[in-house]
């Protein structure tokens, strides 16, 4: 089950710098598991070659490049650089992601827009290039990944990551019914709270560097009594990657832990 045998993939944001798991650094090694030939992207060669020693330490395939996928010149060479190594694209998985501070009063309107171009427009790019490919050879499936954020107040202010994920996830639905008949899938996966390398950069943010304690406020918010990681994640973006999932279009996975199930008010 959930052999990727035969596939090849594009995983965008596929690195991380700092130490342990992101997510775009797990999902590439477990597609790579599971057989595909996975092209990682990224904008930092450094973080992506970092993943690529584990993939290939592994015994498995990972090839890597850089790529700035809000660049539409260069997510179109992107996808042409898959296809005339690989012959074919299979799997795209849309990673990549980050959150600014920001209330509509005071959120800078060019941050604003970086946060759409970053959050929405780099799916829609990449998506506009792979899905004719897709088209073109029956079928292939796009998996995006959102944030509940998206779908409701997580405690922090970062309207320009909380509209532009919404947007993700109904990009997703429609792009879905408009490719169905053509054998793509799109569907989202929706990260809660999870405990990431990223939270140092999000201590800093929005808890005035208060590491500690913005851990413990993240693990009590979650009915199970703590975060989930990336690869809780990853294993969410197999499934809907993988022809288990050959029925599956236009929804969400959403990963986290019961949050968006309850009010914000610890289980008793």
């Amino acid at each position: 089950m959930l052999s990727l045998e035969g596939k090849v993939a594009i995983v965008t944001g596929c690195g991380s710098i700092a130490p342990g798991w992101g997510n775009g650094k797990a999902i590439t090694t477990l597609l790579a598991r599971q057989g595909a030939t996975v092209l990682g992207v990224d904008r930092n060669l450094e973080a992506a070659e970092a993943t690529r020693a584990i993939v290939e330490e592994e015994g498995n395939r990972l090839a890597v490049t850089t790529c700035d996928v809000t660049d539409q010149p260069q997510v179109e060479k992107l996808i042409a650089e898959c296809i005339e190594r690989f012959g074919r694209l299979d799997i795209l998985v849309n990673n990549v992601g980050q959150s600014e501070p920001g209330t509509p009063a005071t959120m800078e309107p060019e941050v604003w827009r970086q946060q759409l171009d970053l959050n929405l427009t780099s799916a829609f790019l990449t998506s506009r290039s792979a899905l004719p490919v897709m088209e073109a050879q029956g079928g292939g499936s796009i998996v995006n990944i959102s944030s509940v954020a998206g779908q409701r107040w997580v405690g922090k202010d970062q309207v320009g990551y909380a509209a532009a994920k919404a947007g993700l996830i109904h990009f997703t639905k429609v792009t879905a019914v408009a490719y169905a008949r053509a054998g793509v899938r799109l569907n989202c996966v929706v990260p809660g709270l999870m405990f990431t390398p990223l939270l140092t950069r999000i201590a800093e943010r929005y808890a005035a560097g208060e590491y500690d304690a913005m851990i413990a406020k993240r693990h009590a918010q979650v009915p199970m009594g703590r975060m989930g990681d990336a690869w809780d994640i990853a294993h969410a973006v197999l499934f809907l990657a993988s022809d288990e999932a050959r029925y599956i279009t236009g929804t969400e996975i959403v990963v986290d832990g019961g949050l968006t199930a309850s009010t914000g008010t610890p289980p008793a």
